[in-house]
């Protein structure tokens, strides 16, 4: 019955915002209300839900996104991101760019969470795009993918680092069995995967639109390169940090404080005002100008992925994804088969992966010794199903939907089936690894 509810949803949702024309924000809020009242959320904590699902998705995200919009722009109007994609297009050739752009978001997903890594890199591939001509999904996919498989595939991304500690897995065995298995999937979901999609149309947010300087307008390549990469270069760092033993606890508490994405894009964009800014003959009032242009251009993201927490939450709170594993966990299939579809059906219906990987998890977590499986591929088979195709409950989807600003329809055809060819591929992988470990 659950099933069945959550599937009229979003259903629901889709034919609001599709059909009816309805604000995505305001098909959220009303589909998440009608979400928990059916699944038996009592009324007096139905909007308690809703409230906690908005807050906890925008707590870190609206600092990110609002941050990392306003680097994005600065990136763009200082002609830093101008200046990078003509580095890249003179490595590469226009011809293998797009395995220029999978490397760059394979490298910097490693060390950056998803959103961070997607609102930092966005401006290059939309620069890249202008300076080529060429279709905005082809070139964008193949560096989104590589973002994706690192989120769910490799510590010390969240999940991953969750998934290890649960399975009682070993962290460096996992890392290596990722990468391994991540290779192939992001080679198959990105550049390959991409050919498919040169005929979609996108056109970028205005804030990320470049327009082309003269080349002794631009900065340098070295200021561009280390401005637009400080983020990921401090989040290095920020995870070496804690390696350093010391039993100073004010010095640990320091770490921690700068090692935050929130902090770390905040003194980035602080330099970067500096660096790509000031240094380059703006004003501080033309720049504070850039930045609130920025969020202008970005302000329907933050309600629309609220949207997303909200009924996030409610799927949460109603017991429904422990519902489903219970349901599932009695099937009698292969246990890296069984941990995948687990996951992959949370995913599905709840919309987080995070919340996908570590609900399968707790499930399988008490039988994991039963089972006979080597836990460094149960983690993995787990990361690939909570990837799962993405779609209208995941903020990731609206995310890339309104950057790239696509249809629903054809946000389903390159984001959501990119999602399920990285978790197919991811699966069948762990599945070929089982066979020699």
């Amino acid at each position: 019955m659950s099933l069945i509810i959550i599937l009229s949803c979003i259903i629901a949702l889709i034919i609001l915002i599709t059909w009816a024309k309805f604000n995505p924000f305001l098909a959220f809020l009303i589909v998440s209300l009608l979400a928990g009242w059916l699944l038996g959320i009592p009324l007096d904590s139905l909007t308690k839900s809703v409230k906690k699902g908005i807050g906890d998705m925008l707590g870190e995200l609206f600092i990110i996104i609002g941050i990392g919009a306003m680097f994005g722009k600065l990136v763009a109007e200082s002609g830093a991101a101008q200046r990078i994609s003509k580095v890249l297009i003179n490595l590469s050739g226009e011809k293998h760019i797009r395995w220029a752009m999978m490397l760059t978001g394979f490298v910097v997903g490693i060390p950056l969470f998803y959103n961070v890594g997607f609102v930092l890199l966005i401006p290059l591939v939309f620069s890249v795009v202008y300076q080529t001509k060429l279709p905005a999904l082809y070139v964008g996919i193949p560096l989104i993918a590589s973002l994706s498989v690192t989120h769910g595939f490799l510590p010390p991304h969240p999940s991953p680092t969750a998934l290890v500690a649960q399975f009682h897995a070993d962290l460096g065995s996992t890392l290596l069995y990722g990468i391994m298995i991540a290779i192939p999937a992001v080679i198959i979901a990105g550049p390959l995967f991409s050919n498919t999609l040169k005929k979609i149309k996108s056109t970028p947010l205005h804030t990320f639109q470049v327009k082309e300087k003269p080349e002794d307008k631009l900065p340098g390549t070295t200021n561009s390169l280390l401005t637009s990469l400080l983020p990921v270069l401090l989040l290095a760092m920020s995870t070496l940090l804690p390696l350093m033993k010391t039993d100073d606890k004010t010095f640990g508490q320091i770490i921690i404080f700068i090692g935050d994405p929130v902090i770390v894009m905040l003194l980035s964009l602080m330099i970067a005002t500096f660096t790509l800014g000031t240094g380059t003959g703006k004003s501080i009032k033309e720049i504070m100008e850039f930045y609130g242009e920025s969020i202008k251009d970005v302000s329907l993201i933050f309600l629309v992925v609220a949207g997303a927490g909200a009924l996030k939450q409610i799927l949460i709170d109603s017991g429904v994804s422990g519902e489903i594993g219970e349901m599932l966990k009695s099937w009698s299939v292969h246990p890296l088969f069984l941990g995948w579809i687990i996951a992959a059906t949370i995913r599905v219906c709840i919309g987080s992966a995070t919340v996908a990987g570590l609900t399968a998890a707790g499930i399988l977590a008490p039988v994991i010794t039963t089972l006979n499986v080597n836990p460094n591929l149960m983690v993995l088979s787990v990361g690939a199903g909570s990837l799962m195709f993405s779609h209208v409950n995941d903020s990731g989807f609206w995310l890339f939907k309104e950057y790239f600003n696509l249809s629903i329809k054809d946000t389903i055809r390159s984001w959501s089936l990119m999602e399920t060819i990285v978790s197919v591929a991811g699966l069948i992988g762990v599945m070929i690894l089982n066979i020699f470990i």
